[in-house]
């Protein structure tokens, strides 16, 4: 899968931007502040639905523009689609295939891609969210249906918080709250789904991320994924609670019959906040090296490697299974943190990708492999770019 062609209308600094795309890697030019990364970021958007430096889709738009138009004509197979969405700050978001009108939560349907950024290097030292945050978009990518099972799942845990918050306020006793018992159904069949799709990627990821930590860092450090369930009894710092209700594991019981005795267990004290302690919207990821959590031991080239590693493996996950080949990889502003001898080791790395989009505000940073097809972008205005 590549890009051949990315047109923008009212997206961040750009007011129109027409962007022809090559085969093989293609770099973006220019000094910070620019818009290079706004071009990759739009792309990013198309597959993942959000953005990797802000959470509201209303600062992607141009200021004074009331919408953002993404449009990019992709290419697998000899076969061509037109993917766009817009984004409108006071309406729904629209999406359109080939001009046929989609939901835009089927747009990772039609368009892969992986991004790595520096805001990435959060995933090994932030919080629990970001990692969530991680596993659920790969979800979407590997299989847009799970979209719909996030929101319905996100949507069932308000509707419970709510009736948590107002027993709390009305001192209701937990054997009075049979609509609880109602809730706690739907928050089990679709966590419990959610739960068991983590597990299993988790589990996939492992094996590429050995490989992928050892192409970028030139060590074996023995990475690894240790998911960490609250419904398991596991106990994860967060940012809205940060001591949540331990539970009594139960060894060979399913994940469903887990998460049942975790809310039994925790409904006291659920009670008593107001707020759903356990489930897949407060558990955690664990990334190790040499046996060593890397939060907290990593040094900075460590937890740099291990974030890129996981974004190379995901990469490498998505082109095993994908039918529509591989995913659009982009690199954005990756080697200014590098030194030269881990710049020729990353370049090898991406070399077999069919498509690679790279950012960087100074040209040599880059090595000459992946310079070939140069784009030079000013102040929201693409002024050089090969065969526009």
């Amino acid at each position: 899968m590549r890009v051949t062609h990315l047109s923008l209308t009212d997206f961040r600094n750009y007011r129109t931007a027409d962007v022809p795309f090559a085969p093989g890697a293609n770099l973006f030019v220019g000094r910070n502040g620019q818009g290079k990364t706004n071009l990759v970021e739009s792309l990013g958007y198309l597959s993942t639905l959000g953005s990797h430096r802000v959470s509201s889709d209303s600062a992607l738009i141009r200021q004074g523009a009331d919408a953002a138009i993404v449009r990019a004509r992709i290419q697998h197979d000899g076969r061509e689609l037109l993917v766009e969405v817009q984004l409108n700050r006071s309406a729904s978001n629209r999406a359109q295939v080939n001009r046929a009108a989609i939901k835009p939560r089927e747009l990772p349907r039609y368009f892969s891609s992986v991004l790595f950024a520096p805001e990435d290097l959060a995933l090994v030292r932030g919080e629990p969210g970001i990692r969530r945050r991680f596993l659920d978009q790969l979800l979407i990518q590997r299989n847009p249906r799970f979209s719909a099972v996030i929101a319905d799942y996100e949507r069932v845990l308000k509707q419970r918080n709510t009736l948590l918050k107002s027993a709390r306020a009305s001192r209701v006793r937990a054997d009075q709250l049979g609509t609880l018992d109602i809730w706690d159904d739907r928050l089990v069949a679709l966590g419990s789904e959610l739960v068991d799709a983590r597990l299993d990627l988790v589990a996939r990821l492992s094996v590429p991320l050995v490989s992928a930590y050892r192409s970028v860092a030139g060590d074996d450090h023995h990475p690894r994924l240790l998911p960490q369930l609250t419904i398991r009894g596991a106990s994860v710092d967060d940012e809205e609670e940060p001591e949540p209700t331990a539970v009594t594991d139960q060894a060979g019981s399913t994940t469903q019959d887990a998460f049942r005795q975790a809310l039994a267990e925790a409904r006291p004290k659920e009670l008593d906040r107001g707020l759903t302690l356990v489930g897949p919207h407060r558990d955690d990821l664990l990334f190790e090296l040499n046996g060593l959590p890397a939060k907290g031991y990593a040094s900075h080239g460590e937890s740099w490697s291990f974030a890129l590693a996981l974004k190379l493996a995901s990469a490498e996950l998505l082109r095993r299974e994908s039918s529509t080949g591989d995913p659009v990889l982009i690199l954005d502003d990756v080697f200014a943190e590098l030194d030269q001898a881990r710049r020729r080791m990353l370049a090898t790395a991406v070399g077999g990708y069919e498509q690679v989009l790279i950012t960087a505000a100074v040209l040599d940073d880059v090595p000459e492999e992946l310079a070939a097809h140069t784009v030079r972008i000013e102040a929201g205005t693409v002024v050089e770019a090969p065969g526009a």
